[in-house]
Parts: structure tokens; sequence; C-alpha cells
């Protein structure tokens, strides 16, 4: 029998793959635009990435008792607005960063103008490959354009960026922060697992329940690891400059907890997102892994 560990590489590995086959296929099928503003796009959703977000959202397809095939789609559109949300974030009006993924931020491969269409553009087709995601009927279709509109948007993810904005050089609380991470960071992620668990046509009300919750607090966790990875963490590794939250002046749970209490804190959300998939059996094994990867990245 495989290992945890194991088990859980092959996983994210065939889910990369996947999901990377399924988008450059797309990509290949569909280049009718500008030749730039194409190419800006390929960089940034073809560019590598850990794939996090699909493989959540074929995790808890499979959690639910689907085969992950039937999520490729849409976890692709959930890759698609994560690329958008990162070229906009690292844009001069936003972050201002020049590394990303151990390569030129899109706007300085590019230019910024360019990096803007292109986030724009990765945005509206993330909602239109999911109006047409295949093996899936109408009314679920609109659910999961639904959960991904809720996430993306001003009561998601877009809002949590405004707030982050807005927080540089000031004291948060915890409350604050978390606040800002549920919005920023965690909003996408609950909707990963959202939209895999709604590939099943007869998935329940307390499993969405359950794996909102698992996913919630998931969302947190990455965000406190992230932090803390922006302070111990290896440039050459994470793929961006280390110390970057620091040097704005950015709030980060390290900087309210200390390294110490930020790790304290990350085990309790890992032992609080472990625990709320007790209602499922071994289908629910893949995510647990990934619950425990999430916390344990070194990038």
């Amino acid at each position: 029998m495989p290992t945890q560990n194991t088990r859980l590489e092959t996983f994210l590995e065939q889910c990369r793959q996947q999901i990377d086959a399924e988008l450059e296929h797309r990509f290949s099928t569909s280049d009718t635009g500008p030749a730039r503003l194409q190419e800006a796009m390929r960089y940034s959703v073809l560019g590598g990435g850990k794939r996090i977000r699909p493989a959540l959202c074929m995790a808890a397809a499979a959690a639910v008792g689907q085969p992950k095939n039937k999520a490729i789609v849409p976890a692709c559109a959930l890759e698609l607005i994560h690329a958008y949300s990162l070229i906009h974030d690292d844009l001069p009006a936003m972050d201002d960063d020049e590394l990303r993924r151990g390569r030129a931020t899109t706007h300085i491969a590019f230019d910024e103008a360019t990096a803007i269409l292109a986030g724009d553009a990765l945005q509206t087709m993330a909602f239109g490959w999911l109006a047409e995601a295949p093996g899936v009927d109408d009314q679920v279709r609109l659910a999961m354009i639904r959960e991904l509109a809720l996430a993306s948007g001003h009561q998601g993810m877009v809002g949590g960026q405004a707030i982050d904005l807005e927080s540089v050089g000031r004291s948060l609380t915890i409350d604050q922060l978390e606040k800002m991470h549920r919005h920023k960071t965690g909003a996408l992620i609950a909707a990963s697992v959202r939209v895999g668990a709604l590939t099943a046509p007869d998935v329940s009300q307390d499993q969405l329940t359950a794996l909102t919750t698992y996913s919630q607090t998931l969302g947190l966790a990455f965000q406190v690891q992230d932090d803390l990875l922006d302070i111990e963490g290896d440039t050459t590794v994470i793929g961006k400059p280390q110390g970057s939250d620091l040097a704005r002046a950015k709030p980060t749970y390290p900087s309210l907890l200390g390294s110490a209490g930020a790790r304290n804190y990350l085990a309790q959300l890992l032992d609080s997102s472990l625990s709320s998939l007790d209602g499922f059996g071994r289908e629910g094994d893949m995510l647990r892994d990934m619950a425990g990867y999430v916390v344990a990245r070194t990038h």
C-alpha cells in the first residue's frame, strides 16, 4: 500500500498533468484574440504553479463519489481565476512585485496594460468555460458559476485585496486579519472545494456544510503558511521575493502572533480542518492529505 506522501504526490502529479493538458488544449484551440494578449494569457496560466485549487476541486469530487475527471473543466476555470488574481495582485498599483513562480511577473514580461487586459480576459474566460462544463446539467453549471462569482468578486477575493491594500502600515487585530484572508485567500479555496462537490448530483447539504468548514479553515491555514514562508522561505524556492510582505509593512500572522504563535495557530487550523471531514470515509482521504500538504509546503 502506498504511503500517504506517495499517494498524495501521485495524485497531485496526475492532477497537474491533466489540468496542464486541458489548459494547453483549450488555449491552442481558442487562439483567436490579439497575439500579444494571447501570449500574455498563456504566459500567466501555463508558466508553472502548484495547481492546488484544481487539485482540491478534483479531490472534493472524489470525496462525494465522483470520478475526478468530471471536475477537470471546473478545476481549469478555477485556475484561470487564480491566474488572473495573481496578475492583478502583482501590478505596480497593487503589490508591485517583479517575480512570480520564479520568473518575471506578467507586467514585467510584457507591459502593465497588457497584464491588466490579460487578467480581465482570463476572468471572463473562466465563466465561459464553466457555462459549458461537460457532464453536468444546466442547474449545476449555474450553481458553479454562482460559487465562483461570489468567491472572486467584492464579497470574496477582490474585497479581500481591497482590505489588504487599506491595511498596509496599520495594526490589525487577529479578527481583522482573518476577515481579510477569509476573503482574499480563503474564498477561492472554499469555492474550489464546493465546486468540486457540486459535480455530484446528489451531494447533501450536510456534506456541503462539512466541506465548506474544511475549506474555509484550510484557506486560513494556507495564508498562515504563506506568511511564515515570506519570512523564512528562500526566494529561489518560494518563487517570489523573500520578505516582500515585511518590506511593505503588510500585516501578517507572524507579525501579530510571532513565528512560534503562528505555527501553533497553523497546527490548530489543521486539526480543525481535518475534524470537519469526520463524516467522510476513505473517499475523503485525499482532502485530508491535501490539508497536510498545505501546512507543510515549502513554496
